[in-house]
């Protein structure tokens, strides 16, 4: 039995001190430098030194390249950081790290992305913006980055995860092909494995239902050529491993009722259909809007000698004469946690602006009743090399 087999992990981190006095210290940067510096996965010639994107994915506490053509794919039950460097002037690189959460990811995965995510920073003298991406909210951002955005099921096994082999079954996988309705100028298509049944329907969407022995196009009476052409493109990928059978019907025909059939509605009219699209998407294409709470910035300070977590503004816009170098600060836009970290800022306030961000959600989770606040982004930046987005968000 392998040593680690049976061990179970919290399931949040913990907000209460701890012993943290060389976190932050001259030491333990040199100390998390040495370890950053023989990764492997930050030693490949590119990180750090051009302008692109790298893509790792979490697999048994390693951080393995995730291969170029599988870029903007991702398994519901993983874990993955993902690099954006991009120029600032002529001679100078800005990096973005998103360490991004499937919604069925272990937390092993997932602690051990946050934490190559910071020792990332450290190898980039902490210059870099990170961001916490959550599957079932990703920011503008993160998908801005995707030409095409997929999310599929399973994943790499964990570490800490025992799963036993189960009996082949019939493959039925329904995937849901829709543009990202929000108002960028590039906007991704997305695939969405969804529930294999005619309730996952949408007359905006296209849909490859994978049965087996034969696959099916369902196209919704008002799905855009895009969609069309990307579910070409997934019906060619899934046919290079095997030879089936393909057929594709638009919703306007009568016979596109056989797959509705096929997936439980045989007593259901499908000119009825209005299913909606996951969870923040089919928010976006509704056009509600993500900022769902009073805007409020906050003080994180240990300057009286003891740490303190305190209002600063609420409801109001802020300016960044609001901002002190010697301390952190949390700025909740409503839909997203921004977290600036002065130049001056304590070690201790550097240490645990994570936990406190964390804290605060649950806290909006559990006592002031947001029952989605675990899905928002969390982003921090560092003074002198704030991103674009926290700039944006600021001045809105």
């Amino acid at each position: 039995m392998p040593p680690h087999e049976g061990l179970v992990h919290p399931k949040e981190y913990d907000i209460k001190d701890s012993n943290v006095e060389l976190i932050g210290t001259d030491l333990d940067h040199r100390v998390k430098y040495n370890s950053a510096a023989t990764e492997p996965a930050w030693n490949n010639g590119k990180v750090g030194q051009e302008a692109g994107l790298l893509i790792w994915r979490i697999e048994n506490f390693e951080v393995v390249p995730w291969p170029k053509e599988k870029t903007g794919q991702f398994y519901d039950g993983d874990s993955f950081i993902v690099l954006n460097s991009y120029k600032v002037g002529d001679d100078k690189l800005g990096h973005d790290i998103f360490f991004w959460l499937g919604s069925k990811t272990t937390q092993d995965e997932a602690g051990t992305a946050a934490y190559k995510t910071v020792e990332l920073d450290e190898f980039l003298h902490g210059s870099a913006s990170q961001h916490r991406e959550i599957q079932e909210q990703p920011s503008e951002e993160f998908l801005s980055l995707f030409r095409h955005y997929t999310i599929r099921s399973g994943g790499v096994q964990s570490g800490f995860t025992h799963v036993e082999p189960e009996e082949p079954k019939e493959v039925t996988t329904l995937l849901r092909i829709f543009k990202y309705p929000g108002s960028g100028h590039v906007s991704p298509i997305i695939v969405h494995e969804v529930e294999p049944t005619y309730q996952s329907l949408d007359e905006n969407d296209v849909f490859v239902f994978d049965k087996g022995e034969k696959i099916w196009v369902w196209q919704g009476k008002k799905c855009s050529p895009m969609e069309k052409a990307k579910a070409a493109q997934v019906v060619n990928d899934l046919t290079l491993a095997k030879h089936v059978d393909v057929e594709v019907l638009s919703q306007l025909e009568s016979r596109s009722k056989i797959i509705v059939d096929l997936l439980g509605g045989k007593e259901v009219d499908q000119s009825s259909l209005q299913s909606q699209r996951p969870g923040y998407f089919s928010r976006v294409a509704h056009g509600e809007s993500r900022d769902t709470r009073p805007r409020k910035l906050f003080r994180l300070s240990d300057g009286s000698g003891t740490l303190s977590f305190d209002l600063v503004k609420d409801g109001s816009r802020f300016q960044t004469s609001d901002l002190d170098g010697h301390d952190v600060f949390l700025y909740d836009t409503g839909s997203r946690l921004w977290i600036w970290q002065g130049l001056e800022a304590s070690d201790r306030e550097k240490a645990v602006w994570l936990k406190v961000a964390q804290a605060y959600v649950r806290q909006l989770q559990d006592n002031l009743g947001v029952s989605d606040a675990f899905l928002t982004p969390i982003s921090k930046v560092v003074q002198g090399h704030e991103s674009p987005a926290f700039m944006k968000a600021i001045q809105v």
